[in-house]
C-alpha cells in the first residue's frame, strides 16, 4: 500500500475534496480549473442525495454537490468505469440540478443559476483519445455562446502523461498529484504551496483514524476489484481482436492457395482452426 490514499476510491476522493475541512482544496482546484473564466470566493456543501419528486423518481446521488457564494451549483464526480451512456448520464445530472431550481407559483421567471459539472474519468471516452480536458458549452451552430447556464468539464486522467518536472502550472500540478498520489513517497510542491502541504497531512494513510482506515481499506478493495475487472475485459477484447485479424488473414492466405502449415506459421492459428475456415 502506498504512503498516500488513492484518490480514485470513493473514500479517498471524499477526504481530498468532499468534506467541510476539504473546502480550501476544492476551492483551490476549482479556481485553477476555471482560471480566467470564473473566480469562486466561497462554497457551501449541499446534500448530495437529492429528494425524490415522486414515487419511482430516479433522483441522482452526486459524489459532491456544492453551491458557490453567488448561487451557482457545482457537481464534482469521479468515475472509474466507463458506462455506455456516460455522457448522457452527466447531462442528466446537470439538467436535474437546473430543474430543481424551479420555484412554485406564478411569480418565478426562470431566473436559474449556472450549473457546472466536473467529471474526473479514469478511462478515455470514445473519440477523445489523447485529450486530458474536454470542455462542453451550449453554443449555436456558428460556435457563439447560446447560454452560460450549463457547463461540463471532463478530465480524462489516463491522458495525462507528464512527469513532475514537466508540469508547467498549478493545474498540471493538481492533475499530476491526483493521478500519482498512491505511489508518491512525498508530496511534490508542498514546500511552495500550503494547499499541497495540508493535502500531504490529511492524505497520508498512516495518519487515518482507525475507523477511516477500515473504511478506506474496503473502498480500496472495491476500486481494485473494479480495476481488475476492467483490465481483464480490455485484455480479453484485445485478444479477441487479434484473433479476428489472424482469422481474416488466414482466410486470404488460404484463398491464395497457401498451405495450412505456412498459414499456421504466420498467423499463430492451429491447423485444425485453419482447415475449418
Amino acid at each position: 500500500m502506498g504512503k498516500f490514499i488513492n484518490p480514485f476510491t470513493d473514500v479517498g476522493f471524499k477526504i481530498i475534496f468532499g468534506q467541510e475541512f476539504s473546502k480550501p482544496r476544492l476551492l483551490d482546484f476549482l479556481n485553477t480549473l476555471l482560471e480566467g473564466e470564473r473566480a469562486i470566493t466561497d462554497l457551501k456543501f449541499l446534500d448530495k442525495e437529492q429528494p425524490a419528486f415522486y414515487d419511482g423518481d430516479r433522483s441522482p446521488i452526486y459524489d459532491i454537490l456544492c453551491q458557490t457564494d453567488s448561487g451557482e451549483k457545482i457537481i464534482v464526480e469521479m468515475q472509474n468505469r466507463e458506462h455506455p451512456n456516460f455522457k448522457e448520464r452527466m447531462l442528466y445530472y446537470a439538467s436535474e440540478a437546473i430543474v430543481r431550481q424551479g420555484e412554485k407559483g406564478s411569480e418565478w421567471n426562470y431566473d436559474i443559476k449556472a450549473v457546472y459539472m466536473v467529471a474526473f474519468t479514469n478511462f478515455v471516452q470514445t473519440g477523445y483519445a489523447g485529450r486530458l480536458r474536454i470542455d462542453v458549452r451550449l453554443t449555436d451552430n456558428e460556435g457563439k455562446l447560446f447560454s452560460d447556464k450549463m457547463r461540463l468539464i471532463y478530465l480524462q486522467m489516463p491522458c495525462f502523461t507528464k512527469e513532475a518536472d514537466e508540469c508547467v502550472n498549478h493545474f498540471e500540478h493538481w492533475i499530476f498529484i491526483l493521478k500519482n498520489m498512491e505511489i508518491l513517497e512525498r508530496m511534490p510542491w508542498a514546500a511552495q504551496n500550503a494547499v499541497f502541504q495540508r493535502l500531504a497531512e490529511v492524505a497520508e494513510v498512516s495518519k487515518l483514524s482507525k475507523e477511516d482506515r477500515l473504511e478506506y481499506d474496503r473502498a480500496l478493495k472495491r476500486y481494485r476489484d473494479t480495476y481488475n475487472a476492467m483490465t481483464g475485459a480490455e485484455q480479453k477484447g484485445r485478444a479477441e481482436g487479434e484473433r479476428d485479424k489472424a482469422i481474416e488473414s488466414a482466410r486470404m492466405m488460404k484463398a491464395d492457395g497457401m498451405s495450412a502449415e505456412l498459414i499456421a506459421k504466420y498467423t499463430g492459428l492451429d491447423i485444425e482452426a485453419i482447415n475449418g475456415l
